[in-house]
């Protein structure tokens, strides 16, 4: 009787077991078409002619507007994730492609998972001033507090009723 019931229950468990095994792959960023951003030429290539091959790229540089260079940002990733673990980076590629200011491409440069740097974030918080406040005060707090002068009025004032036709 036991190994009855046993059997199911252990072929369940090494089911779920190598289903957990099996990694799930999402791509992100740019995905490129027939022509890769790495096969821009320098000595050819203008901003017209890459954004036709290769379409709008991930980010734009915005800094130091008064450099008379533009760069163009394609990237992509490759996520791998196991069952409740997390993702992991297993592949990433940053291509930067660097205009003039005449729109002629000067520098192709790209960047693998192994370029990147590690940042580290500090968790502080802001203090606010005041006190915290209850459930309970926030919603009974403002009872007796609305103005009377604004409820149930015809006004224009946005979000409200009233309007031209009244």
């Amino acid at each position: 009787m036991t190994s009855t019931i046993l059997k199911p229950v252990c072929f369940g468990l090494a089911a779920i077991t190598l289903m957990a095994c099996n990694p799930i792959l999402r791509t992100h960023g740019y995905v490129p078409t027939e022509d890769k951003p790495q096969a821009v030429n320098p000595e050819t290539d203008t901003k017209a002619s890459v954004l036709a091959r290769l379409g709008n790229p991930s980010v734009k540089s915005t800094f130091d507007e008064d450099i008379a260079e533009d760069t163009w940002f394609y990237m992509n990733s490759v996520r791998q994730r196991y069952a409740y673990l997390r993702p992991q980076i297993e592949e990433r590629s940053i291509t930067a492609i660097t205009f003039d200011e005449d729109g002629q491409v000067t520098e192709v440069a790209e960047y693998g998972i192994e370029d990147g740097q590690y940042v580290n974030y500090v968790n502080r918080e802001t203090p606010t001033r005041g006190r915290e406040l209850s459930v309970l005060e926030q919603i009974f707090g403002t009872i007796g507090r609305l103005p009377t002068d604004r409820i149930g009025g015809n006004q224009d004032i946005p979000g409200g009723a009233g309007g031209p036709g009244g």
